[in-house]
């Protein structure tokens, strides 16, 4: 599995600090006595691929470092309903001060594991990937960039920092798909693949001609996908794009070596249902 993201402890914090404000769990506070010692337990309430157990950890010991944490279930494993994820062992204020937070990134990481593996054993048996997008959620990129890792998913740039890809728009603002790539070709650094988004065959062909490193093929259907892989061959990879469901995947999947970017991996992939039960000891 991949490691944690530099962030995430600084992204915890702010969570917590979002969600306990300068008061802390009033509600635990006012019904818990401070030395009430709680068993508890993280379980699958659905089937998926797990993501998130160490940002849960992380949450659960930057509320309080004396409460126990231990993982039953790794990121990447599948989860069932029913499944035991982690044990936790503490103050009961503590755990409860936690549950939230911690269930939140456990949830919607996971969610986004799960959704990954499903488009990414869509491609099974090929030679096509799956890469996420730039499409999340503010401040938490980093970590569902590691979700989509944990479902087995590729990633893309992780920014407008770190690659150039030659857009619909900035190719209409340059004058053309030539003039986008010849000017990124001259300005870019040199450490940085041009990719530019075509969106037909006479573009990409353009684009080609111009000297792109990758092409981005957006909105095309099965036989134009078909085409374009004949046209590029192994000259650059080719990325596809735009509407991408998991039968369109099996689709064109085969078709070639693939890049295949999906946006609902990360902008729309629904929480895998995991619930913590929390008990006296």
């Amino acid at each position: 599995m991949p490691d944690l993201p530099l962030d995430s402890e600084e992204v915890v914090i702010r969570a917590l600090r979002e969600d306990l404000g300068a008061e802390g769990d009033v509600t635990s506070r006012s019904a818990l006595p401070a030395d009430l010692p709680a068993r508890a337990r993280i379980e699958g309430r659905a089937e998926g691929v797990l993501a998130g157990v160490p940002v849960a950890e992380r949450v659960v010991a930057a509320v309080e470092a004396t409460v126990g944490f231990e993982a039953r279930l790794v990121d990447g494993d599948a989860v069932r309903p029913g499944d035991l994820v982690a044990s936790l062992e503490g103050p009961a204020r503590s755990i409860m001060a936690a549950e939230r937070t911690a269930l939140n990134f456990l949830t919607h990481l996971s969610g986004i594991a799960t959704l990954t593996r499903t488009f990414v054993e869509a491609c099974a048996g090929t030679d096509s990937v799956i890469l996420c997008t730039r499409k999340t959620l503010p401040g938490l990129r980093s970590l569902e960039r590691y979700a989509v890792e944990c479902g087995g998913g590729r990633l893309h740039r992780a920014g407008l920092h770190d690659g150039v890809l030659l857009k619909d728009n900035h190719v209409a603002l340059a004058g053309g798909v030539r003039e986008a790539v010849a000017a990124s070709r001259r300005n870019a650094p040199h450490t940085l693949r041009v990719e530019v988004e075509v969106e037909t065959l006479e573009q990409l062909g353009e684009a080609l001609d111009a000297g792109a490193e990758a092409i981005l093929l957006d909105n095309a259907d099965v036989e134009t996908v078909r085409k374009a892989v004949d046209i590029v061959g192994d000259r650059v990879p080719l990325e596809i794009s735009g509407g991408m469901t998991v039968d369109r995947v099996r689709e064109i999947a085969p078709l070639g070596r693939l890049l295949i970017s999906v946006g609902r991996i990360t902008h729309s992939a629904p929480a895998l249902d995991l619930a913590l039960e929390i008990d006296p000891a």
